[in-house]
Parts: C-alpha cells; structure tokens; sequence
C-alpha cells in the first residue's frame, strides 16, 4: 500500500473541505460533514479532516498512478476553491507518525 499526506493552514479548512466532498460526490462515493471527508477515488481512498485552522489530506492507493492521481486532482480543485488564498500545498510520502488521534482516520493505516 502506498501513502501520502498533506498539511494546509487556512482558516477556510472546513469550507473547503465541504466543497470538495459536495463537488467529489457527483462521481465517487463520498462521505463528510463539517470536520471530516472520505473520498473513494478510482486510483484509491482519500480521508480528509479539518480543525480550525489546518485541512489535512490522508491518501493510501495500491499503485503509485492512484496516489498521484489523487494529488493532482485535490491540489487542482483546491486552487479553484480556495482562489482567495495563497495555500501552501506540500505532498509528503508516507503518513505521519504518530496519525492523528481520531477515530475516522483508522482505515488509513
């Protein structure tokens, strides 16, 4: 399984991760609310959580295509949503560790 993750301070983090959920689910199968989002892309499954002031990306794919896949489609949607701001957008392979403590992030690891 291959992994990546990502870390992006705004203080829209719920806004835009309620908009990528209600744009996503027009052709995958999404679940969200206001803190967090499961995204089943093709190439692999995308889990997203907002806090105040940080949106977080967790991605695992059986290949590398899906892992990048993913990466490119979330990074261009969200510089369409969040065209306001100047976000900075920086994959890291891997997930962290410690993964944060929440219990929707289980099936990630």
């Amino acid at each position: 399984m291959i992994h990546c993750h990502t870390n992006i301070e705004t203080i829209n983090a719920s806004k835009y991760l309620q908009q990528l959920c209600k744009h996503f689910r027009h052709k995958v199968t999404v679940q969200y609310d206001a803190t967090f989002g499961r995204v089943e892309f093709p190439g692999g499954l995308c889990l997203m959580t907002a806090n105040q002031n940080v949106l977080s990306f967790y991605c695992k794919a059986q290949k590398p295509e899906g892992v990048g896949m993913m990466q490119s489609v979330l990074d261009q949607h969200l510089v369409k949503f969040a065209w306001r701001e100047d976000l900075n957008v920086t994959w890291q392979d891997g997930l962290p560790d410690p993964l944060p403590v929440n219990p929707n992030l289980e099936e990630i690891g």
